[in-house]
Order: structure tokens, then sequence, then C-alpha cells
């Protein structure tokens, strides 16, 4: 089939290679243009460098939402368009131009974690699995019906990164089976069930801070979730930001008030944590390694040279 790809970033990088790799004729490439937000640095792999080495016309676009892009694919006639990691609407006019549709590759396991972030997401809320799927595309954002998925256990200890290195591959291949189906000529794919769904917000600032009331297993999702090389959780202490790198469960129980720098255990140093913590049912987050707002990594016991005192939302 003639295809058109719609992406961006590592994502995109690795759909493009996998069709490169196909039986299809990739005729078009559009792709945003390159920025200096911190995401953008990280998953940097290029769309427009990978098509231009292989002679495939590319436009750059932060929106498709123009005439000349319609007639520009209009004029390459695709069969289907593939969207990955497009990071704005895609209106009806132009998911509906190729006869086969358009199929966008997502990495939740649809329904849920429709939206942004869904690997942190899933792994800040003590979800068992995360995935990738393959849908097409209609006018409400990550709906469609699933032409393909497939799910990724998470491990006890995983991290984001790790959640995203066994995912990756999947967009690739998830984009060449649900493209067999619909050049087999299949249209009868799995409706999503709406009761089932959720649509998460992009991760931002505020999403990172420490809230000290969550229980130590929660925040110990949430420093894994933020590990690097995404942003990391953060509290602050003594007036400065202070970065949580890595941190995991306590042993013990620890009683008193959420975010008391309390005692040593083991390599760490155990902060109160969880609104049941004052009843003494709850136990610490256990951190094990700190970054200063001036960019320095301490091991817990080096930074915490005198217990006491508290970890806070605000200078």
């Amino acid at each position: 089939m003639r295809v058109v790809m719609f992406g961006f970033q590592t994502w995109g990088h690795t759909t493009l290679t996998a069709l490169l790799e196909s039986e299809h004729d990739v005729v078009m490439v559009v792709t945003h243009p390159r920025g200096e937000g911190a995401y953008e640095k990280i998953f940097a792999d290029s769309v427009e460098d990978l098509a231009k080495e292989n002679g495939i016309p590319v436009l750059i676009r932060e929106k498709a939402e123009d005439d000349e892009l319609l007639q520009a694919l209009t004029d390459a006639a695709p069969d289907v368009i593939v969207a990955t990691n497009w990071r704005t609407w895609i209106p009806p006019r132009v998911f509906t131009l190729p006869p086969k549709g358009t199929l966008n590759v997502h990495d939740s396991l649809l329904p849920a974690y429709a939206g942004f972030s869904p690997l942190i997401w899933s792994l800040i809320n003590g979800e068992s699995h995360v995935g990738v799927t393959a849908h097409m595309m209609d006018e409400t954002l990550d709906a469609g019906d699933i032409v393909a998925q497939e799910a990724v256990e998470i491990g006890p200890r995983d991290t984001t990164k790790d959640l995203f290195d066994k995912t990756l591959p999947l967009f690739g291949t998830l984009t060449v089976q649900g493209l067999k189906r619909i050049a087999d000529g299949e249209t009868d794919f799995v409706k999503q069930d709406r009761s089932k769904a959720s649509f998460f917000h992009k991760r931002a600032e505020r999403d990172l801070l420490i809230d000290w009331t969550w229980t130590a297993e929660e925040l110990d999702r949430l420093v894994r979730a933020q590990c690097a090389p995404y942003p990391s959780a953060f509290t602050f202490h003594r007036g400065r930001r202070l970065e949580i790198v890595q941190a995991q469960v306590s042993e013990a129980v620890y009683g008193g008030t959420p975010g008391r720098v309390f005692y040593r255990e083991g390599d760490g140093v155990a902060v109160v944590a969880g609104a049941e913590a004052r009843r003494g049912k709850s136990k610490a987050l256990l951190v094990t390694k700190v970054r200063m707002d001036d960019g320095t990594e301490l091991s817990a016991h080096q930074y915490f040279a005198h217990m006491g005192g508290y970890l806070t939302a605000h200078p």
C-alpha cells in the first residue's frame, strides 16, 4: 500500500524504520519542527532525517490543518495514513482522506490511558501492564476501533525507562501487523469499551512535586516513574529544591507526620509518608539518592547528615 506517515521523535523514527523495511511504499512523511523542549531533546531520533536519507518527501508542520498540506496529501494519493506521536489534532478532512483511513499507534492499552504520558501515569497508578495499541483514527482522540494491541508486564522494580525500552519496538511491529489486516481488506475491528476509557493530561512541573501524604508505595512508584532521562520527582528541604533520584519502601513502619526525615535504615533514610502515618500504620519512603539544586548527586546518608526536619511541598 501507499503510506503517508505522520510522526515525530523516537516513536516516529521507530515506526518509519519498520515501514521502510516492510512491503509498503512510504510516499510522504509529515513531522513536527524540531523544538527545545526537555522531552524533545531526550527522545530526539529524527523522523525528518530518516525520511530524507531514504529519498522520501518531507513536510514540516506544527499542525495538520492547512490547505497546502491537504493538497500535498491529495497529490500523494496514499491508501492509508499512519500516525505515531503526532502531537496535535488531525482533522477529519485529513484522517478520512485515504480510502483505507488512518491507523494511529498509541503507547497504552486503550481504552485506558488515552492522551499523554501513559507509561508514567500507568506506573504511578500501580497498573500491572502497559502496552501499545494500533487503532483506526476517528473524531475522538484515541477512541477508534482497535486493529492490533500487545501488553507488557510491569516488573516489581521497573522504571518508566524500562517500560519505554519494552514498548518501543512494538510501535513498528504493531504498525506492520495493523497494515497487513487493513491491506487484506479487514474492517471488522474491536470496538473500544468506552465505559473503561480514561484520558490523561500532559505532565508538568506540578506533577513532579512530592505529596508526602501519599503512601510510601505510591511515592516509590512516582520516583521510579520519574526516573532518568525523565525529570525527577522533587520536594523542598530547608528552602531548597531537592530531587529524589532513587528510593524504595522501608522495611519498618515509621509513625509521625508525613515528610519528617526520621531514621537511617540500611542504605537509605526513612522519610515518614502516608495520610495514616500518624496512626503508625504506614511504612516510610526510604530515600537512597538525591540531587541538589546545583545538580550534585549524593547518597541519602551523605546529604542527610542529621535526622530531623521536614521535606515539604514549598520552599
